[in-house]
């Protein structure tokens, strides 16, 4: 609105932003934005250890967006079962039957999932 340029800290789409993650997943990295909008930067490979964690939580991420897109809940449970946290509480089987749980009491906000 006031035409100053100011940097911040953008969670966008990664699309070569860090390259040694996904291009479809969504990364922070420092942002100009200005008159022509959000301008990402291009930060290269994180270490390798870095990526790695990333990816525990990315694997989830991009899991839970197709389960949404193809209405499968196969996808669901495989994305719940890579959840660093949930797997190490839970077994495969609770596991299964929290998400059943979870569509059952989200009714009618959620599409049907077969």
């Amino acid at each position: 609105m006031t035409d100053k340029p100011y940097k911040i800290g953008g969670n966008v789409l990664n699309r070569g932003l860090i390259s040694n993650l996904p291009a479809e997943a969504c990364v922070e990295v420092p942002c100009l934005v200005n008159h022509f909008g959000v301008q990402p930067t291009v930060v290269g490979p994180l270490p390798t250890v870095c990526a790695a964690m990333n990816m525990t939580n990315i694997n989830v991420q991009l899991l839970t967006i197709e389960a949404a897109v193809t209405r499968k809940k196969d996808v669901i449970y495989q994305a719940a079962m890579l959840d660093p946290h949930t797997s190490s509480e839970l077994s495969i089987d609770d596991i299964v039957h929290l998400c059943d749980d979870l569509i059952e009491a989200h009714g009618d906000y959620l599409p049907k999932y077969y």
